[in-house]
């Protein structure tokens, strides 16, 4: 059942518009932040100055524009602390570190063991990736307003929790456990998908978008999924396991069991799959992954480029605008954004194709997504959108923000 919001809670969104635009802009005035927010002048100036009393918005200089008196700029102060956002994958755990505005400092990747790994195993490395960070970029523990850990599979608090992430041996419950005694900093915990979702909404084309898919494309596939503004999460925090829904029925066999499922058709395995069923004996039908996808990338745009490859990329911008199509018909979004790795390396080449599927298989009569493109959020969207994150749970700590977080340790 879902509550009313207090008036307490209404203040609370509104001092995170005013940050969002802040951490948005850069820099600006309380005249543009009530523009951008939608915000009274008022509020906006009350709002800033109980962010200024928890060291949190600063000056940045003043805007001597046109011939009234200089308008004072305002900024996030990043010096008021760091912050850790670490994306925990099969195979590493990168550390990020930022600053209060959240800008990266620095960043650390630490290899994680590939054979079925033991909850232990895991948080030892999740701390030693901590512990790096912070050593190499010469911050101390106290000045760690937080830190937000996207961990891949299920996240659930609940001691009955059974999900695995794949070819993991440890149950991520476990994992929460060992996490809690061992970090010594104020935690919050998240599946990747709603991680890469955050990121898309604070600094991405979600800033704009009441609605919003944003599907993440690269070894697995999953969706983040954004409704009137708010991250679906669903009643056990497991929505956009989209990688996982029947694209071909009784299709491919999927690395979850499963057959015919999304990500056998369009994570970058399942893209190397259709490379192999078309030429066996292509050049890049056995290398690794991430070669794969930059020699696709590579071999399309060369000039006259290779007729197998072009078979590839159309089979999979069919398969992901099916896929796609699926969503938008149930969702209805404006926008649809692809992210991950293989979106970064292919968008360019899948983008207008995938539209055209799109396009093509939506019903009669029904709507198609306004925008489909490739996000501009880059780097470690899931390191970002953690940090993120756990600044919104370090407002709730000194008692700016009421917003719920999914997971806090």
């Amino acid at each position: 059942m879902v509550g009313k919001r207090s008036s307490r809670d209404i203040r609370s969104e509104s001092r995170l518009d005013v940050l969002h635009g802040l951490l948005s802009a850069g820099t600006s005035t309380r005249n543009e932040l009530a523009q951008t927010t939608g915000l009274s002048v008022a509020t906006v100036a009350t709002i800033v100055q109980e962010l200024r009393g928890e060291g949190l918005v600063v000056d940045a200089g003043s805007s001597a524009l046109g011939a009234g008196r200089p308008t004072t700029m305002l900024r996030v102060n990043g010096d008021r602390g760091r912050i850790l956002g670490i994306d925990v994958a099969e195979t590493y755990v990168r550390a990020i570190v930022f600053d209060a505005s959240l800008e990266e400092i620095g960043s650390v990747e630490v290899p994680m063991d590939e054979s079925l790994p033991s909850a232990s195993s895991v948080t030892e490395t999740i701390v030693r990736a901590v512990d790096t960070a912070l050593r190499e970029t010469a911050i101390d523990r106290d000045r760690v307003l937080g830190a937000g850990i996207a961990l891949p599979g299920l996240i659930s608090a609940e001691e009955s929790a059974d999900a695995v992430a794949p070819r993991w041996a440890a149950r991520n419950v476990e994992v929460l456990r060992q996490l809690r005694e061992r970090i010594g900093l104020p935690l919050v915990v998240e599946n990747p998908l709603k991680a890469i979702a955050t990121a898309e909404l604070w600094f991405g084309r979600g800033r704009t978008a009441a609605s919003m898919v944003i599907a993440n494309l690269g070894t697995g596939v999953g969706a983040g999924i954004v409704l009137e503004g708010k991250i679906l999460r669903g009643a056990t925090h497991s929505a956009g396991e989209w990688g996982h829904a029947v694209l071909v029925l009784d299709g491919r066999t999927c690395r979850c069991g499963r057959r015919g499922c999304v990500e056998a058709y369009v994570g970058a395995p399942g893209i190397q799959v259709t490379l192999r069923e078309i030429a066996p004996d292509h050049e890049l039908a056995v290398v690794p992954q991430r070669e794969f996808i930059d020699g696709l990338a590579q071999a399309h745009r060369r000039a006259g480029g290779d007729p197998v490859i072009d078979d590839v990329l159309a089979r999979t911008a069919h398969y992901l605008g099916a896929a796609l199509g699926d969503l938008a018909s149930i969702i209805d979004p404006e926008v649809m954004m692809l992210t991950g790795w293989t979106a970064w390396t292919l968008g360019d080449d899948l983008v207008e194709p995938t539209k055209r599927e799109l396009q093509r298989r939506a019903p009669i009569g029904a709507t198609t997504p306004r925008e489909l493109g490739v996000s501009t959020v880059r780097g470690s969207s899931v390191a970002i959108g953690m940090a993120t994150l756990a600044f919104e749970r370090f407002l709730g700590d000194v008692g700016l923000s009421t917003t719920r977080l999914p997971l806090a340790l």
